[in-house]
C-alpha cells in the first residue's frame, strides 16, 4: 500500500511539474514580442506596377526583373527598376538604376547604383540627363532628392553639383554645394 501511494504522489509531482511548466510557457510568449521577420513573404519577377490619377490616367508605372515583399517594415526591393512619371504638360522621364527599394505605403522609391533620368526633347523642353549614385523620388509630390554628388545636362549645358532638390510639380531646383556648371547658349535657326 505504500508503495502504491508513493507512485501516486510521484505521478501527480510529475503532473503537476508539467503543467506548471506549460503555464510559464505561455505566459512567457504573450509578454514576449513577435520575432520581426527579415525573409520576404513573396516575390514577383518580370512586374509591372502602375499607379493611377483620380481621372484614370497613369501618373507613374515601376518595372523591374524582380520584386521582394519583406513584412516587417511592409517594403519591397527591386532589381533593375525603372520608373515611368507621366505629366500632362511635359514629356515622360524615364528613371533606372540597379536596383530600389519602396517604403512608406509606397511613397517613397530609394533608387540606388548607378542612377540615371533621362528626359526626352519636346517642343517646350530640352533634352534632360540626371546621374547620380542615390536618389530618393516621391513620385506623389513630383519631387527627387540626394545628398550625393550629381551630374545633371539640359541640352548642352552641364551642372555639377553635390545634394540636390527638385521639385518638378512648383518648377523648383537647387544643389547644396560644390556646383559647377557650363552653359552652352540655345541656338536659334
Amino acid at each position: 500500500m505504500r508503495l502504491v501511494i508513493l507512485v501516486v504522489l510521484a505521478a501527480s509531482l510529475a503532473l503537476g511539474s508539467l503543467w506548471l511548466v506549460e503555464v510559464m510557457r505561455r505566459q512567457t510568449e504573450d509578454i514576449m514580442p513577435a520575432a520581426a521577420r527579415t525573409d520576404p513573404d513573396f516575390y514577383v519577377e518580370k512586374f509591372n506596377f502602375v499607379r493611377m490619377d483620380k481621372n484614370g490616367a497613369a501618373r507613374y508605372n515601376v518595372t523591374g526583373t524582380t520584386m521582394h515583399h519583406f513584412p516587417g517594415d511592409d517594403s519591397y526591393l527591386i532589381q533593375n527598376p525603372v520608373v515611368h512619371s507621366y505629366g500632362v504638360d511635359r514629356p515622360p522621364m524615364v528613371s533606372r538604376s540597379k536596383r530600389a527599394t519602396i517604403q512608406n505605403n509606397n511613397t517613397e522609391v530609394h533608387m540606388y547604383d548607378d542612377v540615371h533620368i533621362d528626359r526626352p526633347a519636346s517642343a517646350k523642353a530640352q533634352r534632360f540627363q540626371l546621374t547620380t549614385s542615390y536618389l530618393l523620388l516621391l513620385p506623389d509630390e513630383d519631387v527627387m532628392k540626394t545628398p550625393k554628388p550629381v551630374t545633371l545636362q539640359l541640352g548642352g549645358s552641364t551642372l555639377n553639383g553635390v545634394g540636390m532638390v527638385a521639385n518638378n510639380a512648383t518648377g523648383e531646383f537647387k544643389l547644396s554645394g560644390d556646383v559647377r556648371g557650363m552653359y552652352q547658349p540655345a541656338t536659334r535657326n
